[in-house]
């Protein structure tokens, strides 16, 4: 896909769509709470990499390259002091549609269940686990999404688990034994569920030095399991029309404003992160409007509308009205790593990442008014140096592909995983009724390979009152063995 953009295939940027938007609208979305918000970030964020393709020097990367210019753009609308207040989420699009009420409603316990357990998450952490868990991201690509090193992007997602995991078993326990403790009785019978943030951060606290709520502790539970019931915000089917309309030959000068107002980048082709990159001053923003186009009934009334939004200057850098912004103070501006939660006061779709309560940002460098193809003119200061890139996303040794190869009876294969093409780290995930045999992730050096056993569960499953006759294993960063059986 990076090279069919760079190389300007005319279809590019509507494949690319098809394939990553709805993941990226379901990421943006837990950061910004707002489905125009979530639509405009992501519209920018694809005219962004369709000009700055050119300088991305990993295309095997691409993915979390889209992911980290998203999250910059979402980043720079909770920044803007003159972003609306009230929000107005998108639809849920969840996989319950065929189950029956029973099989819903245990569906909706569980989710209020996983939404106190991630509102008691910092948000950064939030943020790290739903990427890890929900989008798939392994350490190097949240690395790069984040702006830090391999190595803290790997403890960040080990914290972020065993935080959740405490979570997900406090909220158990509040959900299921309340009557074997009265002091967790105390902590929630007065809240609706999902349970406010502090609520569950003190049951946390609570369990970990009662004795009796301790030993129902020890039960475990699946956290990538409960984090997928977790539905997803809805595309607008609208945005692919705009999309691909902001594409025009004669938009060119919009689309670089839009481009101008991502930089800088470093010099492998990243976004530098703007949790330290000063937030823009009042005449960098001027002349940059925000508009988002009305919904058209045909596509032809959608190219319309995309093509007007851009000539008067497709971006969300000012306030609907037209009026230059006020400058935004380095200490202030929001992020997903310090500003509030937004699902402190409701329930939602899918986990917030957005705030948190961590350290104030750096001390950022000033973007240019000025584009410029080469890192270091992108910036008034220094670029980073490469030293400081491959610090901050260690993107040697170079990323292979995992290869997944299975054999054996329909419901116990053994899978040997193999590195084509370079290194590779990779975990496996069991679904339910399924044991892995053998190491459960690592890391590969090119052209090695390793062998583990799935095997089904089939008594366990067929016992249960709805019988389970399928599950599989899932690798990251990709593949995955489907088992099946007949009970």
């Amino acid at each position: 896909m990076a090279q069919e953009l760079r190389a300007g295939d005319a279809t590019a940027l509507a494949q690319i769509y098809d394939i990553y938007a709805p993941r990226l609208f379901d990421y943006c979305h837990a950061l910004l709470r707002d489905e125009n918000l979530a639509a405009e970030a992501l519209r920018d964020s694809l005219i962004v990499a369709l000009a700055h393709i050119d300088g991305l020097r990993e295309p095997e990367r691409f993915r979390s390259w889209l992911y980290a210019l998203v999250r910059n753009e979402c980043v720079r609308r909770l920044r803007d002091p003159q972003t609306p207040e009230d929000r107005h989420p998108a639809a849920e699009e969840a996989d319950d549609a065929f189950l029956d009420a029973e099989e819903r409603n245990r569906r909706l316990e569980t989710r209020k269940l996983v939404h106190s357990a991630l509102a008691g998450l910092p948000g950064r952490h939030r943020e790290a686990v739903d990427l890890a868990v929900r989008h798939e991201l392994a350490a190097e690509e949240l690395a790069g999404v984040l702006g830090i090193s391999s190595q803290e992007a790997l403890e960040l997602v080990a914290e972020s688990r065993d935080e959740l995991d405490n979570a997900l078993a406090a909220a158990i326990i509040a959900r299921t034994g309340r009557g074997d403790c009265p002091s967790v009785a105390a902590l929630v019978d007065e809240h609706e569920w999902p349970l406010p943030p502090e609520v569950s951060r003190r049951l946390v606290r609570h369990i970990a030095s009662c004795p009796t709520c301790r030993d129902r502790r020890k039960r475990k539970v699946s956290t990538n399991r409960l984090m997928q019931v977790m539905p997803v915000a809805a595309l607008p089917v609208e945005l692919r029309g705009v999309v691909l309309a902001s594409a025009a030959p004669d938009l060119s000068e919009a689309r670089a404003r839009v481009a101008r107002r991502a930089e800088p980048f470093d010099a492998w082709g990243w976004p530098t992160s703007l949790d330290h990159v000063r937030p823009a001053r009042d005449d960098d923003r001027r002349g940059v409007p925000r508009l988002w186009p009305a919904v058209g009934a045909a596509a032809c009334v959608l190219l319309v509308a995309g093509a007007v939004f851009l000539v008067t200057g497709g971006s969300s850098a000012q306030h609907p009205s037209g009026g230059a912004r006020r400058p935004v103070a380095a200490d202030t501006g929001a992020s997903p790593s310090d500003s509030p939660p937004a699902d402190d006061t409701g329930d939602s779709g899918s986990p917030d990442p957005t705030p948190s309560d961590t350290t104030p940002t750096p001390t950022p460098t000033r973007t240019s008014r000025t584009p410029t193809p080469t890192p270091t003119a992108t910036t008034r200061r220094p670029a980073p140096t490469p030293t400081q890139t491959r610090r901050r996303r260690s993107p040697r040794p170079v990323p292979g592909t995992l290869v997944v190869a299975a054999q054996g009876s329909d419901d116990a294969k053994t899978v040997t995983l193999t590195a084509r093409n370079g290194v590779v780290r990779w975990t496996a995930s069991a679904g339910p009724y399924v044991t892995i045999g053998g190491p459960t992730g690592g890391k590969l050096p090119p052209g090695g390979s390793v062998t583990l056993t799935a095997t089904a569960d089939k008594a366990t499953a067929c016992a249960q009152a709805t019988p389970v006759e399928h599950a599989s294993v899932t690798f990251t960063p990709s593949g995955a063995v489907a088992l099946s059986w007949t009970c």
